[in-house]
């Protein structure tokens, strides 16, 4: 039998997908980064279209902007033909997205879900037994465990099986907490410059955490703040349009808020998260605002500090996620975090995401 070869031609393995559900991750990630502007976000996707090859002749940009509308991702202006605007489906979407980006998928819980380590009339049941004590519910008896007890105890020589109440065995329910988070968010112009874009990992941050929340702690509170000359609330659905603008930073206003929100909350833990490019240069007095961008004013500084210390004080922990390493900040940071008693992170864009979860999942404890 002859042996030979076939050839054919190279078709190279990472060659990019094609369709809808290919064209919609990357309209996701781009209406993201123009703060919910459709037009251009399209815009942007028809020139990597036209760099990458991302549709052919079966399915077109116009093929995914029809599903976009079939599929109410996007509406049309009806006063103005060709105007866009994302819907709210579209805004959690962006949110999910934004979840399984930076935290991975998570399964849905109906709880609290912040572990402690205390047991009880908790809400949901550990590996732990005890015997039984007087208030326990009917409920929380393990009856297998019990009979052995039972047997082992009394024995079953004379036929009849006896069943004390020192022979029961409950299983142990932990205790899960319920937090009060509130994220700020520094939308000043520094959030934008040097060519780098910090807003928009902010962003994703924020929605993943607000996705988080609704998913795995739906007893939870996340309240978010953005501050730049001002600080003011915003919803959760606002998150993909925020911009920044031409501010100064004015940490103290939105510290002030953050406090002011969690005071209404009658949670037993509350903190807050910063996520900030750069140093307070503002404050707002009665006659307007004091800036000052050129250094680590004084003014400035010691009422930042001194709400810090006000935070402590109500036990308020404060950690701040610095998205740069310039060294002149981190002495302030540093000094902002020791007389808070709170903590201090010093990443890059890429890690934020991660370092946010995870000091949100650490928030295990309960004030009994």
């Amino acid at each position: 039998m002859a042996v030979g070869f076939r050839f054919r031609d190279f078709v190279p393995e990472d060659q990019p997908e094609k369709g809808f559900e290919s064209l919609f991750k990357l309209f996701m990630q781009l209406v993201t980064i123009t703060s919910g502007d459709v037009g251009e976000a399209l815009q942007w996707l028809n020139e990597l279209d036209k760099q990458y090859g991302l549709t052919d002749d079966n399915y077109g940009m116009g093929n995914f902007i029809d599903d976009l509308k079939k599929k109410g991702y996007i509406d049309e202006n009806e006063q103005q033909k060709g105007e866009f605007k994302i819907t709210p489906k579209t805004e959690q979407g962006i949110r999910k997205s934004a979840l399984e980006e930076i935290f991975g998928k998570l399964k849905k819980s109906s709880t609290g879900n912040h572990r402690t380590p205390h047991t009880g009339q908790g809400d949901e049941q550990s590996t732990d037994l005890r015997e039984f004590r007087f208030g326990d519910s009917l409920e929380s008896i393990q009856m297998t465990e019990s009979i052995r007890n039972a047997q082992l105890n009394h024995g079953m020589e004379s036929g009849e099986f006896m069943l004390t109440e020192g022979d029961l065995e409950v299983r142990e329910n932990e205790h899960k907490s319920q937090t009060s988070t509130v994220l700020m968010i520094d939308i000043s112009h520094s959030m934008i410059l040097y060519g780098e874009d910090r807003i928009t990992p902010a962003k994703k941050v924020a929605m993943a955490l607000a996705e988080l929340v609704k998913q795995k702690y739906p007893k939870d509170f996340l309240d978010v703040i953005v501050f730049g000359n001002d600080a003011w609330q915003i919803e959760i659905k606002d998150l993909p349009y925020l911009q920044v603008g031409p501010y100064h930073t004015n940490t103290v206003a939105g510290l002030e808020l953050a406090m002011d929100l969690l005071r209404k909350r009658k949670t037993p833990n509350k903190q807050i998260f910063m996520i900030t490019d750069g140093k307070p240069t503002c404050l707002k007095e009665p006659g307007g605002y004091y800036k000052n961008s050129f250094g680590l004013d004084r003014k400035v500084v010691n009422k930042t500090l001194n709400l810090a210390a006000a935070a402590r004080r109500v036990k308020i922990p404060i950690t701040t996620f610095m998205i740069t390493s310039d060294p002149y900040l981190q002495k302030f940071v540093e000094e902002f975090t020791e007389v808070n008693q709170g903590k201090a992170y010093y990443s890059g864009l890429k890690g934020l995401g991660h370092l946010v979860f995870e000091d949100y999942k650490k928030n295990r404890r309960k004030t009994l």
